[in-house]
């Protein structure tokens, strides 16, 4: 009897609704497997029509072509290894999120998933059905179970699995990145081995969709919690996992075990891969932002040269007569470092018309945020302008604490595409930049070295809409802000228990009022990359209409 087994698994990056793309990349994971004497490749969860779908997948048209794509895919695979490989299924029982099983030219094993998660991003009760739990297929000498996803986060599945006969866990993902979700995967995997007491190999998905990252770092363990194989976080690989058969069963023999990079590393890493396939999906190429001077804009200006090259990056200087000379020399050096395209268009005589033709209407009121709001909007206005002439998409550049308490203007600096620091609270986004002045790695386009002036980084934040304006002037100091905000949005804390961590309380009933009220500015913001486990959007649901306030 054969006792060695070759599954290939492929960690790869689709595109919601390309099919033909997807297929023909799981087609080429499929040739190398074949070279490689695979017995079987596997592609994540959904694969071939992306994920997530959302409510594209309640169209019974969409499922119809998935499925008729799958049928093709079979067809062309059909003189090789096994094809696993996600995608839904409908019939008359109901619509599945499905793990289709591919050999010799027909489906051969389908697996439907029986747990939908229903949590932070995901709502799959009200998209699929729930299937049954299904049993192990035989490939050649093995005999596999697969939990799709969220099936591997039960103890049922997985063991009923094993009581069915399966030697091996192969577990299909689509699991989005947030910080210190490895370690969560590795937790629930290892209990998972130790309940079964099988070998159990964890394929998760590569690559940016909406405000979601999936950020690969497949695994394999073997019983006793043994990590046999770890893949790299982000990058599409396709990597060949031997399994023998002793006298304890199949065990995976021992692979390689791709370091995994910190936090810092990699919340950068998704907030370029992010910027790099929401726009390359979307078809976009070319970037442009308004650059000030100040540091939330410096670090959208790095990623956007990481993510996509600094000649496909136009930054726009747009000063006003508050606009400092510091400002502007801060900007073109920030330009000049990345390597990035600096134009300048000035706002005062667009202002100044402004003023004119509002003269009459506002006669008799005193200068206020007014007058601010405007400047930000005919910015907004110029960047537009630019954006449809160029065909460059407007990246906007507001931080999470800036997002969260409204610290922004709707149609103004809000303006914009893609925010890639929309889950980045403003003392991250200091460190972030030390860290990428710091460090650079092969994945980065732009030029490494000191590419954010550490003066740029040090100095007050201030928006520049009035004469000596600051940040502060009207905000806590945002390490006291972040720490608040913190409690309220990720932990979900009362004012109490805020107060009884040592914060003043008329500190924290404001923070809270900013929260609130700036609900209907934060849904209509531009989407970017999820990094916490609670974003603003699919994370954290909140009315925009509220007039509930914590009394505590």
């Amino acid at each position: 009897m054969t006792d060695r087994f070759r599954l290939t698994i492929a960690q790869l990056n689709p595109t919601v609704g390309a099919f033909a793309a997807n297929a023909a990349k799981a087609e080429q994971a499929w040739k190398s497997a074949r070279e490689a004497g695979a017995d079987m490749v596997a592609l994540p969860e959904m694969f071939l029509t992306g994920y997530q779908t959302q409510d594209l997948v309640l169209k019974p048209a969409f499922v119809a072509e998935a499925m008729a794509a799958m049928e093709q895919l079979a067809a062309a695979c059909a003189d090789g290894p096994a094809l696993g490989i996600g995608g839904p299924y409908a019939d008359d029982s109901g619509l599945y999120n499905a793990w289709w099983v591919l050999q010799g030219g027909k489906v051969v094993a389908r697996m439907l998933k029986h747990h939908r998660p229903n949590d932070d991003v995901f709502d799959e009760v009200r998209l699929f059905d729930q299937g049954p739990i299904s049993g192990p297929y035989r490939i050649g000498p093995l005999r596999i179970g697969t939990p799709v996803c969220e099936d591997a986060w039960h103890e049922d599945v997985p063991e009923a699995l094993a009581e069915t006969g399966a030697e091996v866990l192969l577990v299909p993902n689509g699991s989005p990145y947030r910080r210190g979700k490895l370690d969560l995967r590795m937790q629930v995997t290892v209990a998972r081995v130790v309940e079964t007491g099988l070998p159990l190999i964890y394929l998760n998905a590569v690559g940016g969709q909406d405000d979601q990252l999936f950020d690969g770092a497949s695994f394999a363990l073997n019983p006793g919690g043994e990590l046999a194989l770890q893949l790299p976080p982000f990058d599409e690989v396709i990597e060949h996992v031997d399994l023998a058969r002793g006298p304890d069963g199949w065990r995976v023999l021992q692979g390689s075990l791709a370091p995994q990079p910190d936090t810092w590393e990699q919340d950068y890493r998704a907030m370029v891969l992010g910027l790099k396939d929401y726009l390359g999906k979307s078809g976009f190429s070319k970037v442009l932002l308004g650059l000030s001077g100040g540091v939330d804009s410096a670090l959208v200006a790095t990623i956007a040269a990481d993510a996509l090259g600094p000649e496909n990056v136009r930054c726009v200087m747009l000063p006003s007569e508050f606009t400092s000379q510091a400002s502007l020399d801060d900007a073109a050096d920030v330009a000049h470092r990345l390597g990035c395209r600096l134009d300048t268009v000035p706002i005062e005589g667009a202002r100044a018309a402004v003023a004119q033709a509002l003269s009459g209407v506002m006669a008799g009121t005193a200068p206020d945020v007014t007058e601010e709001n405007i400047q930000s909007r005919l910015r907004a206005l110029m960047l537009m302008g630019i954006s449809n002439k160029h065909g460059e998409m407007l990246l906007t550049t507001g931080n999470k604490s800036e997002v969260a308490v409204g610290y922004c203007t709707i149609y103004g600096d809000m303006a914009g595409g893609y925010n890639p620091l929309k889950d980045l609270y403003k003392t991250r986004v200091f460190e972030t930049c030390r860290w990428r002045n710091a460090n650079h790695r092969d994945w980065m386009a732009g030029p490494a070295g000191e590419v954010i002036p550490p003066g740029v980084i040090d100095k007050p934040p201030t928006a520049e809409l009035r004469a000596d304006q600051k940040d502060q002037d009207s905000l806590p100091p945002y390490e006291v802000l972040d720490a608040i905000l913190e409690r309220l949005v990720e932990g979900d804390q009362s004012v109490a228990e805020v107060v009884a961590a040592g914060f003043d309380r008329a500190t924290v009933k404001r923070v809270e009022h900013l929260l609130y009220i700036s609900e209907w500015k934060r849904f209509q913001s531009a989407p970017g990359p999820r990094l916490s486990t609670r974003a603003f959007w699919l994370d954290r649901r909140y009315p925009i209409v509220n007039r509930w306030r914590d009394q505590s």
